[in-house]
């Protein structure tokens, strides 16, 4: 048996596969899927989330969402999403650095809370790409 993957962001799906297993980055710890698991519905944190297939395992760097998983399929809604493989480690860092500082002069400014919001996003997704590329290393 396999399992149906799909990884949507708000701008395009990212991944739709299928694979062996996945483990997800959640709110409560990391959970493994395999194919027969029960239905579930649960809060992503920003992470790694493992995929196997065909014996070979690769990461995902995903920002926080949400994961549903139905019979033998399950869906990832997210922020952004991206293959370990295809992070530049000093772009990531440079687009955390640079997040970081709009971040800290929009909260001096007292900027729009979803204005800080979106510049915590991207800093967060711009430190769990460095993260997840440093540990590949």
């Amino acid at each position: 048996m396999a399992l149906l993957l799909e990884i949507v962001t708000p701008e395009k799906k990212v991944y739709c596969e299928t694979v062996d297993s996945v483990v997800l980055p959640t709110s409560s710890g990391q959970i493994d899927v395999l194919p027969g698991h029960i239905p579930l519905m649960t809060l992503l944190e920003a992470g790694e989330l493992m995929v196997t297939r065909n014996g070979t395992t690769d990461a995902l760097a995903v920002d926080r969402g949400f994961a549903q998983v139905q019979g033998d399929k399950i869906s990832v809604l997210t922020e952004a999403a991206i293959n370990i493989q295809e992070i530049d480690a000093g772009a990531a860092e440079d687009a955390r650095r640079r997040a970081e500082e709009a971040l800290a002069q929009a909260e001096a400014r007292k900027e729009d809370p979803e204005i800080l919001e979106e510049l915590e996003t991207k800093a967060r997704f711009a430190i769990v790409q460095q993260l997840a590329k440093e540990r590949k290393r």
